[in-house]
């Protein structure tokens, strides 16, 4: 595919429901952006700023068309203390730090590591996020009358009644219209998005962090830097993996990673915060029908354009009508498959994946629970690895004579195992041990076999070690202390 017909298909190859798509995006991102603000204890602009910016970034150096990034809970979480302590500039220079260090990642091609997250630990994060979502909505009921509930009722009733008479235009921005458009003429007394905070009227300029060019600086923002552009990350290649299941096409990881550190550094420069990919607003995208670049790109053109000419009719959004859609977003993003099955899977999947929802909950941190839980799988793996290497003694028609046959992969955890599978009673002369079914993947997994030819060696043997493939072969030789035919 030539590099033209490539970027047709992600750009033009649906325009209609790609803009559809973002302008329900765009209308989701305002309450978001403003609420993440707060929670970072920074003026609504900055948020704001930050999702136009980094949205219109990632729609053309990201790697996974239709996915939205933006000013994130997850990150603004990670930002208050710095701002309380420091001052506004040192997240813009933390922020900034947060992009560099994205774009090593990228070239260092480090993205393409998410693979290694199991299944289970993808449905903890998805269950969890779902939880977190729907438990951010809760807020903005809190005190509310019965108009609120009603719009929450109704909006939801709109999102999932709408499809069955017309598919093409997305079901939450009627909601979202016909709501605010009620709203307003019938006068209800309820919770809008103009009460979140006031929203910017120009559009943003370039700005430098005013912060000192001194070590001091360096070793204050560093490790917030460094977390950011951890968690940043992991949840961008962790939504890319949702993105690319429920669409059921690929993405670049490393291509996204280094696009979010572009993202990020623009972000900052433009006077935003450093944020990452949305799971929820990403798949508001896709079930409304966004599937190209063009709907990331008008998601934030389109935000700019409600903030600095339709201000005042974005304000008198009711807040409810939103948190419809967001409930709506909370239910599709739960994995319920994974509790349907929970009698027919391993146990240990089981585990790992409330284990991943649990930490998630508890720290409401994202990271912290998916690093839990690829922890825990790799341990269900190596005990499970580890208790499949297998030593067969054969017969032989010679006395003192032993032949050992070894299938298996010999490594750190499978080594003790494996190195009291042999007979070392009486006098063997000869000691063949056939490693053509096995392979070594280590230095323990060398020092076992070793120790195993120094014990038959010690009681006068003459050890034989055969089949060895040519990396196992030359780690051995490289270094094992006994020697060995």
């Amino acid at each position: 595919m030539s590099v033209f017909t490539s970027a047709r298909q992600q750009w033009l190859a649906q325009p209609g429901r790609d803009l559809l798509a973002g302008t329900v995006v765009g209308l989701a991102l305002i309450p978001e952006a403003i609420a993440f603000s707060i929670i970072a204890g920074v003026d609504p602009a900055v948020g704001l700023y930050a999702s136009f910016i980094i949205a219109v970034t990632i729609a053309f150096v990201g790697g996974r068309p239709a996915m939205i990034s933006a000013a994130t809970g997850a990150m603004a979480l990670l930002m208050g203390g710095l701002v309380r302590d420091h001052g506004i500039e040192f997240l813009f220079a933390a922020s900034l730090l947060c992009g560099v260090i994205q774009i090593v990642v990228g070239l260092f091609r480090l993205g393409r590591y998410i693979r290694f997250v199991s299944k289970s630990v993808m449905s903890g994060f998805l269950n969890a996020l779902a939880i977190l979502i729907f438990l951010a909505q809760l807020p903005h009921l809190a005190g509310a009358n019965w108009h609120a509930y009603a719009l929450v009722a109704a909006s939801l009733a709109i999102i999932y009644g709408f499809p069955k008479l017309n598919k093409t235009i997305p079901s939450p921005l009627v909601a979202i219209v016909v709501l605010s458009v009620a709203s307003d003429l019938i006068g209800l007394d309820v919770k809008t998005v103009g009460d979140m905070g006031d929203l910017p009227t120009t559009l943003p300029s370039f700005h430098m962090p005013m912060v000192p060019l001194t070590w001091e600086t360096l070793i204050i923002i560093v490790p917030v830097s460094l977390t950011l552009a951890f968690v940043g990350l992991m949840e961008t290649l962790l939504t890319a993996n949702v993105l690319d299941d429920l669409t059921d096409t690929p993405s670049d990881k490393d291509r996204e990673t280094r696009g979010q550190g572009v993202a990020n550094i623009a972000a900052s420069l433009f006077g935003g915060m450093a944020g990452c990919a949305m799971i929820g607003q990403s798949i508001i995208n896709v079930t409304s029908g966004g599937r190209g670049r063009m709907s990331t790109l008008w998601a934030g053109v389109f935000l700019m354009v409600l903030i600095l000419i339709l201000s005042r009719w974005v304000g008198q959004i009711p807040m409810a009508a939103l948190v419809g859609v967001m409930f709506m977003v909370s239910f599709k993003t739960f994995d319920w498959s994974s509790v349907r099955r929970l009698r027919s899977i391993p146990v240990q999947s089981t585990i790992v994946m409330l284990a991943t929802a649990g930490v998630v909950l508890w720290t409401h941190d994202l990271s912290k629970g998916v690093v839990v839980g690829v922890v825990l799988s790799a341990i269900f793996f190596m005990r499970k690895v580890a208790k499949m290497i297998v030593v067969t003694e054969l017969d032989t028609p010679e006395s003192g004579a032993l032949h050992y046959r070894v299938e298996g992969q010999l490594f750190f955890a499978s080594a003790e195992l494996f190195a009291a599978s042999f007979e070392y009673h009486g006098q063997p002369r000869d000691v063949r041990i056939d490693m053509t079914g096995t392979h070594i993947w280590d230095q323990t997994g060398v020092a076992a076999l070793d120790k195993v030819v120094g014990r038959y060696t010690a009681r006068g043997a003459q050890v034989h070690i055969l089949g060895l493939n040519p990396s196992s072969q030359t780690l051995f030789d490289r270094l094992a202390q006994q020697p060995a035919n």
